[in-house]
């Protein structure tokens, strides 16, 4: 069979979850399983405040409008990016400005982050990339210093830990997603969270149509807001999968580390780190091949396609993409996609379909 990059983990308790919301979570329950994910989300991360999402996209929109960035404004982000992490500023009127990444994290390298600030800067996105983990004491001392909200995309990073600290409970703000292709799932949706009550507050308030939660009016709406609300069905799922949070983690990294087992005798690759006081949840492992070994992204897809494993590139440069301008100065941005694949990392994975994964790129 066709081995899959990745696909969610799905028992019983997701079933049952789902089948009560679906036969009870109506009327005066239409929120319970909401407010359950949304608090024992919070909890999980240490913070205070959590709004639960259609996706990660519409969090990121809602939360960057409440800090007021809109038309003429800038916000500095890494060039090796998903677009959803772009699109909610281009979409908002506010310019994105990328920069390139560090070459061990593969994620924002602080010092570039700082160097493109203007008086038009409004905020950085760090972005913890496939589970790898931003330099968050470099990024929050300059957030502190130019007076910058840091905000987290923790998107892929459920289960890392910065010194202590879990992905997504340090900065200004940050948002999850839930996506099907994530470790912990909804089907689609996604998490705003916050240890600020007024931003809290004011992306509450946004999700469902500007509709100010002590309002007494019915249906009555105190400014425009966006309708990026989660459903209870989708909630009932997320709060079954995240009873078993650190089982799904656990299993990521158990699959990493089978990958750097069979894989340890190439000398000419790397892997996701995981670099001191930290713990990457590994939602996708990525193997980059060194410059000089003339493998490229083409040939790896390739490969991959012949022997019937899904392939997955890394990230394009965003500013490679035609509505944005290149920005070829970004060199590891750009250099990293052309040699580089994501690697099937799917719970269910064996140790044999890694091994055929791995001999794969051994015969490359």
């Amino acid at each position: 069979m066709k081995i899959a990059y990745t696909k969610p983990s799905i028992t019983q308790l997701e079933i049952d979850y789902v089948s009560d919301a679906a036969a009870n979570g109506w009327g005066v329950n239409c929120y319970d399983y909401i407010n359950r994910f949304e608090s024992e989300f919070a909890d999980y991360l240490g913070a205070k405040f959590s709004v639960a999402t259609s996706s990660c996209t519409g969090a990121m929109t809602m939360a960057l409008h409440a800090l007021g960035i809109g038309n003429g404004d800038e916000v500095i982000l890494a060039d090796t990016n998903w677009i959803a992490t772009a699109s909610p500023i281009s979409h908002l009127g506010a310019t994105p400005i990328f920069v390139d990444i560090l070459q061990d994290t593969w994620c924002i390298d602080p010092l570039k982050a700082e160097a493109s600030i203007t008086e038009k800067t409004k905020a950085i996105i760090a972005t913890h990339l496939y589970g790898n983990l931003c330099d968050m004491d470099a990024l929050m001392d300059i957030g502190k210093r130019y007076n910058l909200p840091i905000i987290e995309d923790s998107a892929e990073a459920i289960g890392s830990i910065y010194k202590g600290k879990k992905a997504g409970s340090i900065g200004t703000f940050s948002t999850f997603s839930f996506h099907g292709t994530k470790t912990l799932t909804t089907g689609e949706g996604g998490m705003f969270v916050t240890n600020n009550k007024q931003l809290f507050n004011d992306v509450l308030t946004l999700s469902n149509h500007g509709r100010v939660k002590s309002q007494p009016k019915q249906f009555w709406s105190d400014i425009t807001g966006f309708k990026f609300k989660m459903s209870n069905i989708q909630a009932a799922l997320g709060c079954a999968q995240l009873s078993r949070v650190n089982e799904l983690v656990d299993r990521k990294r158990a699959i990493m580390k089978t990958y750097r087992k069979h894989l340890s005798d190439l000398s000419n690759i790397c892997l996701n780190p995981e670099h001191e006081n930290t713990k990457n949840g590994f939602w996708i492992p990525n193997i980059v091949f060194e410059e000089d070994s003339n493998v490229t992204r083409e040939v790896l897809q390739n490969a991959f396609v012949r022997n019937d494993i899904d392939a997955r590139v890394f990230f394009w440069p965003l500013s490679s993409l035609p509505m944005y301008e290149n920005k070829p100065e970004n060199k590891y941005s750009y250099s990293i996609s052309e040699r580089s694949i994501n690697l099937p990392s799917y719970h269910d994975l064996t140790e044999d379909e890694i091994k055929s994964v791995v001999s794969v790129l051994k015969s490359i």
